[in-house]
């Protein structure tokens, strides 16, 4: 186990994690649990002075950042690389980079725009996770946690081809898990609308009412999604593997008759 720093951090656990989509929101979050256990962290997204800014709060004794588009294979191989270069190892790979740029009825679907979803939530993880087994994980094993959403496992009007893309991402997750074992797990996380710039248009106006419908009482936190992400990466979850687990503060307890 790591020794705590004098700021509260774990000193290290020699382990290295790559999380996209990582300059706020959820992937932040998740960074932040992972530096705070001790991890070495390399975080991606597309604007880089955000990234500088969230490197810094994370500390950059613990943190780099690489900035580029999810979906580029170029800057999928030039992340993994930086990592491996700098950290000389690549344990963990988080894929929570996404985009939901479309909002109506699947009736009006642009298709130009559905594989502009496909490309950045499900192809990107599949490049990323590609490229982390070629360069660590087949010898040396680690995990592999990929961010899906509610909107995969239920009907989400209005978000469907955020919602199909991440149904892609589960089956995805069950793939890969069945290929990469034993060296590598593989599992998602599926959480409902979680307090973020990202999903503000599905809750902003009308939080009181949007929030009536959580058994919880509230929406979720990046924290609550952190926590998972850090259990599926730990010793801990050791024997899980081709799983998704929902994080959605009991909203699928309201799909009764």
């Amino acid at each position: 186990m790591a020794e705590r720093a004098a700021d509260g951090r774990q000193s290290g656990t020699g382990k290295v994690a790559l999380v996209t989509g990582a300059s706020r929101g959820i992937g932040y979050g998740v960074a932040e649990a992972l530096v705070a256990r001790g991890d070495r962290v390399c975080i991606t997204g597309r604007n880089e002075d955000a990234l500088k800014d969230a490197v810094e709060r994370l500390g950059p004794d613990r943190a780099m950042g690489v900035a580029g588009k999810a979906h580029d294979p170029g800057h999928q191989a030039v992340a993994v690389e930086r990592v491996m270069e700098t950290y000389g190892r690549l344990d963990h790979l988080v894929n929570n980079a996404g985009t939901n740029p479309v909002f109506g009825p699947m009736a009006e679907l642009d298709a130009d725009v559905a594989r502009k979803v496909f490309e950045t939530n499900v192809l990107s993880a599949l490049g990323f996770a590609q490229r982390t087994w070629a360069a660590w994980q087949r010898e040396h094993g680690g995990t592999i946690v990929n961010i899906a959403s509610f909107a995969g496992v239920t009907a989400s009007p209005f978000i469907g081809a955020y919602g199909m893309s991440k149904a892609a991402m589960i089956n995805l997750t069950l793939q890969l898990a069945h290929e990469f074992a034993p060296m590598v797990r593989v599992n998602a996380l599926a959480p409902a609308v979680v307090k973020t710039k990202f999903a503000a248009a599905l809750y902003e106006g009308r939080e009181a009412e949007v929030v009536a419908r959580y058994p919880m009482g509230r929406l979720g936190a990046p924290e609550d999604i952190a926590g998972a992400a850090a259990f599926l990466t730990s010793d801990e979850s050791a024997w899980v593997t081709g799983q998704t687990l929902t994080l959605d503060g009991g909203l699928f307890l309201n799909a009764g008759v």
